[in-house]
């Protein structure tokens, strides 16, 4: 193996273990909860995760456009810069954050509209709300710490950081639940407390990776008021670099709200099927969400290295990480797809022991199987437009995509029904990978 697949694998194995613990931060709360309570409380769980989901996922662009731009800074060796863009993206996560505390009620009541709730599980949506929104701070911060660390060619810190929270959020909520009695309260407090830790010592390592190359603003160790005083003020009045960073962020968020609207209609098409069919839906979507765990630690590889190339002004180092990057992309379609083909079946009933679900879902796996066809390229050119920040080829494809999903859904829904929606699917995410190919040939010199 070369040198440029070992750097590849070097920074995507750590990011897709960060990717697969992720979830597990709901999964404990449901777990807990589910041996303290009826389908109330664990209702009352999905929902408060949810609302949460969303809040966060909509400002994804706090990781996406601080891990572009850190990483052309990196490939100029512009320490200071690397700096700047840290505690830029900190001043809007961390004010962000707080912003949700203080509108925290408007928040709590407008998600429980918009979440069809149900009545009786209100008031535990409520209290799990009320504490878990205390992270929101914690949480915002660490989507720009972590950013900033795969931007700095260092995706093993996010790993731990992960693997950190999803340890202190088990011991915390058992020990709340089960030892104080604290119920939902203490499962919604050991989330919380999880994100602060989390946020804690990513904050605390990249002051001592900042200090050991050479830049002491950033020092957690002295309270040095006048110093960060008068560094935030700097970098406030930095204009054109403040443009710079919403321009960036402002193409990745609409681009957001395009795969949010997808995937909520997704979703909601499935459910006016009936519970079986969403429950169908929702089985043979995990598919998909096992091969983006896998594409998004290669995507998050081509953010650092394309931007440290890009910075660097290293056209051959572009080509050939792009390259490479498609490389690894079709190895995992190859081994994902023969997976699919041979194993979907027996991982479906390792998700349900409900033979009827299962009935009902074999003759929607062909789309399932085509899912890694269809989605590959689009993760991949996902992460060289983030790492060199050619946001608007994101939005344009996503854009196109998402047009090309709805247009495809109800030309087809009247004579295919459930299969016009994964059709429309796979049609999102092969559109996404075409356009976003287009893209890159029109504007970019990358292959």
């Amino acid at each position: 193996m070369d040198n440029w697949n070992k750097e590849i694998l070097r920074l995507a194995i750590p990011s897709i273990i960060s990717n697969v613990t992720v979830p597990l931060l709901g999964l404990v709360d449901l777990a807990v909860v589910g041996h303290i309570g009826n389908e109330t409380y664990i209702s009352a769980i999905a929902v408060g995760s949810m609302v949460f989901n969303v809040m966060y996922w909509l400002l994804g662009f706090l990781r996406m456009g601080t891990s572009g731009m850190t990483s052309q800074a990196y490939g100029r060796q512009d320490e200071q810069e690397c700096l700047n863009i840290l505690l830029r993206t900190l001043m809007i996560g961390l004010g962000m954050g707080i912003l949700f505390i203080v509108a925290q009620r408007g928040i709590e009541w407008g998600m429980l509209q918009l979440m069809n709730t149900p009545k009786a599980s209100w008031q535990f949506v409520a209290i799990y709300f009320r504490i878990v929104i205390w992270g929101a701070p914690a949480m915002l911060g660490l989507y720009g710490l972590t950013g900033w660390f795969i931007g700095m060619q260092d995706t093993r810190t996010p790993m731990m950081v992960a693997v950190l929270q999803n340890v202190v959020n088990i011991v915390a909520s058992l020990f709340f639940v089960f030892v104080l009695g604290w119920q939902i309260s203490g499962v919604a407090a050991g989330t919380a407390l999880a994100q602060w830790a989390g946020f804690v010592v990513s904050l605390y390592t990249a002051s001592k990776r900042i200090k050991s190359r050479g830049n002491k603003e950033l020092d957690v160790d002295k309270s040095n008021c006048r110093v960060w005083y008068s560094t935030c003020r700097r970098i406030l009045a930095m204009k054109g670099e403040w443009g710079n960073f919403f321009r960036v962020n402002k193409d990745i968020f609409l681009r957001t709200l395009c795969l949010v609207s997808v995937n909520f209609f997704f979703t909601s098409a499935g459910g006016k099927q009936g519970a079986m069919m969403l429950a169908v839906n929702t089985l043979l979507m995990t598919l998909f969400t096992l091969f983006s765990y896998m594409m998004d630690g290669f995507a998050y590889a081509g953010e650092a290295l394309s931007g440290k190339y890009y910075g660097a002004a290293d056209e051959q180092g572009l080509h050939i990480t792009v390259r490479r990057l498609f490389g690894f992309g079709i190895m995992m379609v190859l081994v994902f797809t023969a997976v699919y083909v041979l194993g979907g079946v027996d991982f479906l009933r390792l998700l349900t022991s409900d033979t009827a679900v299962v009935t009902a879902a074999r003759p929607y796996l062909l789309w399932a199987y085509l899912i890694p066809l269809a989605g590959m390229a689009a993760f991949v050119l996902d992460g060289v437009f983030i790492g060199l920040t050619e946001t608007k080829g994101m939005l344009f494809s996503t854009a196109m995509a998402m047009v090309t999903f709805f247009a495809v859904y109800y030309l087809l829904w009247s004579s295919f029904g459930n299969d016009a929606l994964w059709i429309a699917f796979l049609s999102f995410l092969g559109m996404r990978g075409i356009a976003s190919i287009l893209w890159a040939r029109r504007y970019l010199v990358i292959f």
